[in-house]
């Protein structure tokens, strides 16, 4: 099992007011899965993805990574778990505008420490691996849509995360370049990789294999297609 919480909750306070945006999450997640995570703007599931994907902390109840409890982690302990384990992929794409696509997908690996060498050979193995090879020297400005979410779909590869994060990957994008995307998705879940999807958009949801509703900062229904 990837993921593991148990009656996760998460408080903001703003002065005198408190909002729950997530009152009890119990979530599984095996290794391998391709879910997405639905539910309508205020539903909880961006706090989710947040909280499961290392940017914030719960307020109470646990969460296992790894079969590793990372409540209690430091944010320099959860920035080393974010660069390791964790890829996110964006609906901006998050893209560093002068940068090469062969730059913007080494930032990762340059961050971890890797030799130049070996990082500018895994940036051009994962660039290869998503269709852009003859784009690797080209900045975003010169890329289309499809084209930039594939070298953010690089980046978020390119340490062999245990876990993708999409956050509306399609939403900047036409519907067949969507498509396209959730293609490339689709084949490296079939090569083992673990997917989850952030989305509002059914259709989307559709495509992977397991749909998690969440409504009022709960688990409305869990559904596997």
């Amino acid at each position: 099992m990837i993921i593991k919480t148990d009656n996760l909750k998460r408080t903001y306070v703003t002065g005198t007011q408190s909002v729950d945006a997530i009152k009890g999450i119990n979530l599984e997640i095996d290794k391998g899965e391709f879910l997405s995570i639905m539910g309508p703007s205020g539903s909880g599931k961006t706090t989710l993805m947040n909280i499961i994907g290392c940017l914030d902390t719960a307020t109470s109840g646990t969460y296992y990574l790894n079969e590793k409890l990372v409540n209690n982690l430091s944010d320099d302990e959860l920035s080393i778990i974010r660069n390791k384990e964790i890829g996110f992929v964006f609906q901006s794409f998050h893209l560093l505008a002068r940068n090469s696509a062969l730059n913007n997908v080494m930032l990762p690996l340059r961050y971890a420490g890797m030799r130049e060498s070996d990082a500018i050979f895994r940036a051009t193995e994962v660039l290869n691996e998503v269709g852009l090879s003859d784009r690797i020297d080209h900045s975003p400005s010169e890329l289309s849509g499809g084209q930039q979410q594939r070298v953010a779909i690089a980046r978020a590869l390119v340490n062999k995360p245990s876990i993708i994060f999409a956050d509306e990957p399609t939403g900047n994008l036409d519907s067949k370049t969507g498509e396209d995307v959730m293609e490339l998705f689709k084949t490296l879940n079939n090569q083992g990789q673990t997917i989850i999807l952030i989305t509002h958009e059914e259709d989307i949801a559709r495509q992977s294999k397991r749909i998690i509703n969440i409504k009022d900062g709960l688990i409305e229904s869990d559904t596997r297609i």
